[in-house]
């Protein structure tokens, strides 16, 4: 392991992350423990990934990043021993954004700047507006929730409107800049990864 790498490490039980070649993930990023990154996902600067806290069997449950998702700049994602948290596929992670499982996070879905979820299950295709905090609530597929929003149950949702085309569009480009930008540094760093 290069020296750029040490970011990439096991818990205290020696499970060790899992990165498909293809994903990218920042120096200055902290993948500890028993995460899984799938294909194509970009990992940005100062995000902190930590599965390391054991639960009622000793084990640490995973945090599983599906392909193709972005987790940008200053992300936090933890969860409670026991609990596990899942990010689909095409899942955009906005700069700043704190995950503390148990956290379900469907495919498709837009997380603004500043959002926090806690014990939240969120279907596909979910808007999240910026700042907005979600906890021990379900959000259904498609719902757009606005910028500040507090949910603490499934009916604090029931008034909010779907996704619009815009938003839908808005997602979709989010997903191809943080293609080109993870294309850009595996390129950069070809040759400089764990193992090499």
């Amino acid at each position: 392991m290069t020296a750029h790498f040490q970011n990439i490490r096991p818990n205290s039980l020696g499970d060790l992350p899992r990165i498909h070649p293809s994903a990218f993930v920042d120096p200055s990023a902290q993948i500890i423990g028993n995460v899984d990154i799938g294909q194509g996902v970009l990992v940005g600067p100062l995000a902190v990934i930590r599965a390391d806290e054991t639960g009622p069997d000793g084990r640490v449950q995973p945090i599983q990043i599906a392909s193709d998702s972005n987790i940008q700049d200053g992300v936090i994602i933890h969860s409670l021993g026991g609990t596990s948290v899942l990010i689909g596929q095409k899942v955009s992670v906005a700069h700043g954004v704190i995950i503390h499982g148990p956290c379900e996070i469907g495919n498709e879905c837009f997380l603004a700047l500043r959002s926090v979820f806690y014990n939240a299950t969120l279907e596909e295709a979910v808007w999240v507006g910026i700042g907005s905090i979600i906890m021990r609530a379900t959000i259904p597929a498609g719902t757009m929730v606005p910028a500040g929003s507090i949910i603490r149950s499934k009916t604090d949702v029931r008034h909010f409107r779907l996704v619009n085309e815009k938003e839908q569009s808005y997602r979709e480009d989010v997903l191809e800049a943080s293609h080109k930008v993870r294309r850009g540094y595996a390129e950069l760093y070809q040759g400089d990864k764990p193992g090499a």
